[in-house]
C-alpha cells in the first residue's frame, strides 16, 4: 500500500482548515450584508459582481468541502444510521433558518438556502459516491445545466413552471426567485460531486494532504461548522442592534 493511501483514523485537519476559512469568509460577507440591512453600508448585494461573485465562491467552497467530507466519512466506514443522524441535524437547522427568515424577511424568506440544498445534495452524494470517475463529468454537467436551461426557457415558454417555488429548487430557471438565500440543486451538486471525487482521489493517492498542513485555529473552527453557522448571524445581528442602541444613548 502506498504510504499516502493508508486508512485515515485521525482528523482531516487540512480539510477542517479549509472549511474554517470558508466560515470566516462567510462571516465577513454576512457582517457587510447586515451592515447594509441596518443602513450602515451602501452596497448592492443582489447585482454588484463584487458581492455576487463572493457569495458564489463561498457557497462553492462550503459545498466542495461537504463533498470531500462525505468521501472521507465513507472511507472511514460511516454507516447509514450515523449519516442520517447528522442529516437530521442539518435538516432541522434548515427549518430553523426558514422560520427565522420569515420573521426578518417576510417578503423574501429563505425556503431553499444553503442548508436546504446541502440536505438534499448530501443524500445524492451518499447514494452516488460509488460512481467514481464518473463524478467528474457529471459534476461538470450539473454546473452547465443552469446555463443551458436559460437558453431552453427562451425556446420553450412551457418551461416557465421551472421558475415556480415547487420546481425552482432544481436550479433550472431563467429568473432568480425573491429570497435572501438560494442554493438550488444545480449547479451546486456539481461542486458537491467534485468534492467527493477530489476526496476519493486524495484518499487513494495523497491522503496526507487531508491530515497535514492545517491551521489549528481554522481547523478547530471547521469542526464546528454547523453550530457556528447557526450562531454567527444571531450574534452579528444582536451586536449591531446593541451598537445602534448604545450609539443612540
Amino acid at each position: 500500500m502506498h504510504p499516502s493511501s493508508r486508512p485515515i483514523g485521525e482528523r482531516a485537519s487540512a480539510l477542517d482548515s479549509l472549511r474554517g476559512f470558508a466560515m470566516l469568509w462567510m462571516t465577513g460577507f454576512h457582517l457587510c450584508f447586515d451592515l447594509q440591512h441596518f443602513g450602515h453600508l451602501q452596497a448592492d448585494f443582489y447585482n454588484d459582481p463584487f458581492w455576487t461573485v463572493q457569495r458564489s465562491a463561498i457557497v462553492t467552497l462550503f459545498v466542495f468541502c461537504a463533498g470531500m467530507g462525505q468521501a472521507l466519512a465513507a472511507h472511514q466506514g460511516q454507516g447509514w444510521p450515523r449519516f442520517w443522524r447528522r442529516w437530521r441535524q442539518i435538516a432541522l437547522c434548515a427549518v430553523l433558518v426558514t422560520v427565522g427568515s420569515v420573521v426578518m424577511y417576510p417578503d423574501s424568506f429563505i425556503y431553499f438556502g444553503i442548508l436546504h440544498g446541502l440536505a438534499l445534495m448530501l443524500i445524492v452524494a451518499r447514494a452516488t459516491q460509488h460512481w467514481g470517475r464518473w463524478l467528474w463529468p457529471l459534476g461538470a454537467l450539473a454546473m452547465l445545466l443552469p446555463i443551458l436551461a436559460k437558453g431552453a426557457h427562451q425556446q420553450f415558454p412551457a418551461l416557465e413552471f421551472l421558475n415556480t417555488p415547487a420546481f425552482n429548487w432544481l436550479g433550472l430557471i431563467n429568473r432568480k426567485p425573491v429570497t435572501e438565500d438560494y442554493a438550488p440543486l444545480m449547479p451546486w451538486l456539481g461542486a458537491m460531486w467534485w468534492g467527493v471525487a477530489s476526496g476519493q482521489w486524495c484518499l487513494q493517492h495523497r491522503a496526507h494532504w487531508l491530515t497535514h498542513g492545517g491551521v489549528p485555529l481554522l481547523a478547530r473552527l471547521g469542526r464546528w461548522s454547523l453550530s457556528y453557522y447557526m450562531a454567527h448571524q444571531p450574534v452579528l445581528i444582536g451586536g449591531l442592534l446593541a451598537w445602534g442602541w448604545l450609539s443612540r444613548g
